[in-house]
């Protein structure tokens, strides 16, 4: 069992005040579905009120540190300080249509030394709201959901996949790209699913209830938790070239080792 450390105590209880207010909203959700205005006012305003308290909680913990967020965007810290990277609501239009598959994602990000550009994320949570799950991880000290200890699964034949990846949709993603991708990935693969919050499939990932993941046109807030949790948890986190990077958004392929490898020849193949 790993001791929590206080950063991710901090992190947790963030997440943990914004969560049982969304679990509260979420519960209105169904009433408003039948309402002529709709819930989407409704939702973006639970979406910013999630992000103010999570804002308000990490403030007080750290007034030094900058954040980088969906709706209020890039607030600077002091210098050379670390910044958090904040996802209120990950699966905004799951909680618009009342299903009860979203999360709040947060993630430290440092500075690399002696300069002022953005380095490794060095600690992440991802909490669940509707399940109560809070899935953490912290540079080299492994990947958890609560006390238990995360691995990727251990398939290697891509035969035995679940893989997990989003769909673009109006406005969002290159179907063309997508297409090529799923052609050459879903024949030779168990199943493949879209859960809609990228957070989640990443920590899910991480737990082994997915085997692989791809997905491009995502946002850094989206992505930052979850590739340290995979990587905390032994996997392998790329974008589309197989490059590494501390944040991957705009494309990740994220998988074991072995799968990642045989992924990556087909995602490659699919894109010449």
């Amino acid at each position: 069992m790993a001791a929590i450390s206080g950063l991710i105590r901090v992190m947790e209880k963030a997440a943990r005040k914004a969560g049982g207010r969304l679990r509260r909203d979420f519960g209105e959700i169904e009433h408003l579905q039948v309402s002529r205005k709709g819930p989407a006012d409704f939702v973006s305003k639970a979406d910013m009120r999630a992000e103010r308290t999570i804002y308000d909680e990490l403030l007080q913990a750290r007034p030094d540190w900058g954040f980088e967020m969906e709706e209020a965007g890039t607030i600077e810290g002091a210098d050379g300080m670390p910044r958090w990277i904040v996802d209120p609501l990950d699966g905004t239009s799951n909680f618009l249509h009342g299903i009860p598959h979203f999360a709040i994602s947060i993630a430290v990000q440092e500075r690399k030394l002696g300069s002022d550009d953005w380095g490794d994320v060095t600690a992440a949570v991802v909490y669940n709201p509707v399940t109560d799950e809070t899935f953490w991880a912290e540079k080299s000290r492994g990947a958890w959901l609560h006390d238990g200890r995360l691995r990727v699964s251990s398939r290697r034949s891509p035969s035995e996949a679940l893989i997990a990846t989003g769909i673009p949709f109006q406005g969002h993603g290159d179907f063309s790209e997508w297409s090529r991708i799923f052609g050459a990935i879903g024949p030779n693969v168990a199943g493949i699913r879209r859960f809609g919050a990228a957070s989640l499939d990443l920590a899910w990932l991480a737990a082994g209830r997915f085997d692989g993941f791809w997905e491009s046109g995502l946002n850094d807030w989206d992505t930052a938790a979850g590739c340290l949790i995979v990587r905390e948890a032994g996997g392998f986190v790329s974008d589309f070239r197989g490059r590494s990077q501390p944040i991957h958004s705009k494309q990740v392929l994220a998988a074991n080792d072995v799968l990642h490898s045989k992924l990556h020849k087909m995602l490659a193949g699919a894109l010449k």
